[in-house]
């Protein structure tokens, strides 16, 4: 199965800094992200690539993570996951749970696909315990 990652992960794989101490849960996402790389797995879609090339001050530093980032092509997005995305808003929200709008967007990509979701994100885990409460995410 795929995994659709999440912009925390790649920041924890690409953009930390050097002798930053990982959590047990990012250190377990790092590994998981690791093994999807390895086998072929991850996918990736056009609003994380694009925060996650954001701020970036070093030219040398941004071709460096646009390459690493070039291995893996983003998912067709169509008019079909925004909608959804908005419906899945909705209904995130009348549980009580906020979500921001590329989080959400990666929940509907992931329910669409059949994709995992893999994530560090309290506030993206908390959407998809809603949507997995309602019978719509794994």
């Amino acid at each position: 199965m795929k995994v659709l990652v999440d912009t925390c992960v790649w920041f924890l794989l690409l953009r930390r800094k050097q002798g930053t101490v990982l959590s047990a849960d990012e250190q377990g996402s790092v590994t998981l992200l690791r093994g999807a790389i390895r086998d072929g797995r991850v996918a990736i879609i056009g609003p994380i690539r694009q925060e996650v090339l954001s701020g970036i001050e070093h030219w040398g530093q941004f071709v460096r993570l646009r390459a690493a980032l070039g291995r893996f092509s983003d998912e067709t997005l169509t008019e079909v996951h925004f909608e959804q995305a908005a419906r899945l808003f909705t209904l995130c929200q009348s549980k009580g749970v906020g979500c921001g709008a590329t989080a959400i967007l990666l929940c509907a990509v992931a329910i669409e696909r059949g994709f995992e979701l893999l994530t560090t994100d309290r506030g993206l885990k908390r959407c998809a315990q809603v949507l997995r409460a309602e019978g719509l995410m794994r």
